[in-house]
Order: structure tokens, then C-alpha cells, then sequence
């Protein structure tokens, strides 16, 4: 990220604290795409990703004002998702695997190539907190300290998740994954 746009975040935020809605929205629509995707990753429905993302925004526009660092915006943002998604999966009472899935979703939502379609195959074998980080890292390409800050636990818990999620994977296949 340039400097310019750090600048220009940090001067939206201060405005959103202040209850400029229009703000809180060019920050929000800056970032829309990548909102939808970490949605639609967890909750594998449109309208239910797009659910999560206004409710997503409700929060942050009641809770602005605790965000202590304006740079922090979007990982904070992140995190209020992902827990909006996780409380739509535990309402539903269910659990919706990659598998369930049709196929031109799966294109929709992810760059096709081998890896991940391997990835997809296999996921649903492995408990959630492994899948959560591999489909983090490599379904949205996040990196170790963004996961870190989404999920609120520390990087080496992050490393260590993904480390052992995939030699789990591995076993699976039973054959090398280049991780």
C-alpha cells in the first residue's frame, strides 16, 4: 500500500469516527471485493456473504470509535466479518464443506489452477481450524500476519495451524503438497 492511501484511510477513519457515513462507505466500497470473497469463503451462499457484509457494516459503524489505530481498519473490519460469518454457520447449525458446492461458484470465486482444486477435493477431511487457516492462506492468499490479526490468535499459532493442516493434508493425498 502507498503512502498516499495509508494517508488517505487514516483521514476517511478519522471522519467515520466523527459519524461521516459517506466515510465508513468509501472505505467499506474500497474494499468490497475482498470483503465478499472472506464472505463467501465461510458461508459458500451469495446472499448470505452479502448478509454478513451489511451486518459487517452496521458494527463497524457503532463501534468506529473504539478502533484505536486508523491504519488497523481493515484487519479490524476483517475480524468483525469473519465472526459475523462464523455466528450466521453456527445459526445455520451446520457445517457447509467446499464439496457442496457447485462447480461455477467454485469458479466464480477462486482463480482456477491445480493447487486449488486439489485443496478443495480435500478439505472437507479436516478439522475446522485447519481449514479455516488453509483456505485463508490459500484460497484468499492472506498473509500469516493478516490471518493472524482476522482470526485474533497469535502468528505462531497461525504457522503452526497451517503447518500441521497441511502435512494433514499431505496423509491424505498421500503425496507431497508444495505448501
Amino acid at each position: 500500500m502507498k503512502e498516499g492511501e495509508k494517508v488517505e484511510i487514516r483521514l476517511l477513519v478519522k471522519q467515520a469516527k466523527k459519524g461521516d457515513k459517506e466515510a465508513l462507505l468509501r472505505l467499506v466500497m474500497a474494499e468490497k471485493d475482498e470483503y465478499y470473497k472472506l464472505a463467501y469463503i465461510y458461508l459458500k451462499n451469495e446472499d448470505d456473504a452479502m448478509d454478513a457484509m451489511q451486518d459487517m457494516i452496521i458494527k463497524l459503524y457503532e463501534n468506529i470509535s473504539k478502533l484505536r489505530k486508523e491504519e488497523s481498519f481493515y484487519s479490524w473490519s476483517k475480524t468483525i466479518l469473519v465472526n459475523e460469518c462464523k455466528g450466521k454457520l453456527r445459526i445455520r447449525k451446520k457445517v457447509v464443506f467446499l464439496d457442496n458446492m457447485e462447480e461455477e461458484a467454485i469458479e466464480e470465486t477462486y482463480d482456477k489452477s491445480e493447487d486449488k482444486i486439489v485443496l478443495e477435493k480435500y478439505l472437507c477431511k479436516l478439522n475446522e481450524k485447519h481449514k479455516e487457516i488453509i483456505k485463508l492462506r490459500y484460497l484468499l492468499d492472506l498473509d500469516y500476519d493478516t490471518i493472524s490479526e482476522i482470526l485474533e490468535i497469535p502468528l505462531g499459532t497461525v504457522k503452526s495451524r497451517l503447518s500441521i493442516g497441511m502435512e494433514k493434508l499431505r496423509k491424505i493425498i498421500g503425496g507431497d503438497i508444495d505448501g
